[in-house]
């Protein structure tokens, strides 16, 4: 005997988020729990917000951490995602629990999430219209994935490693990997 699978609406899933104690991720009525960090993960996330907030102070591009939900809508399908980190430059992007214009996405891979990040989230954030950077950030090695729309709609990928700095062009901001890593590994 199977268990039947229950669908939620959009508004069901954005109310029920509101005073749940654990994350869920939406796609198509469906939700999925998320899993909690490691101290490495929070510590690169951590590194970088601590960098882009007070660099995109005055601008009109706002950075979240981890509990900002993304949505995506892609061929009629509602989804939201839990980025590790976002930045929207839209003035119109008020909602006050998603985003729906963000530029920067940053996604720091785990080994429960590096299929789902790579593939399907990907896939998916390049549907955004505003996204012009997707970037994952291994937190075992010292190693960064950047996906980069130009400016014809196409996306090229660069990895970068130890001796490489990740230059945002969406905000106008250049990270090391020693800032990325900082307090992380240490072999940096």
């Amino acid at each position: 005997m199977q268990s039947p699978v229950n669908f939620l609406t959009v508004e069901e899933y954005l109310k029920a988020e509101e005073c749940s104690d654990t994350r869920h991720e939406y796609v198509d009525g469906q939700i999925f729990a998320m899993a909690g960090a490691s101290e490495e993960h929070n510590q690169v996330a951590g590194n970088i917000y601590a960098i882009l907030r007070p660099h995109l102070r005055g601008t009109s591009c706002r950075a979240y951490i981890s509990d900002m939900k993304v949505k995506v809508n892609v061929q009629k399908v509602d989804i939201f995602y839990y980025p590790d980190l976002l930045v929207t430059c839209d003035p119109n992007d008020r909602e006050r629990y998603f985003k729906t214009n963000p530029s920067l996405i940053v996604e720091v891979l785990s080994n429960s999430t590096e299929v789902t990040d790579k593939r399907e989230k990907r896939i998916n954030y390049q549907n955004i219209k505003s996204l012009q950077e997707y970037i994952l950030i291994s937190q075992y090695e010292i190693k960064v994935e950047l996906y980069r729309k130009d400016a014809q709609g196409n996306w090229a990928l660069q990895i970068l490693g130890k001796d490489d700095s990740l230059e945002l062009k969406s905000v106008g901001l250049t990270l090391t990997m020693a800032d990325i890593y900082e307090d992380v590994l240490p072999v940096i």
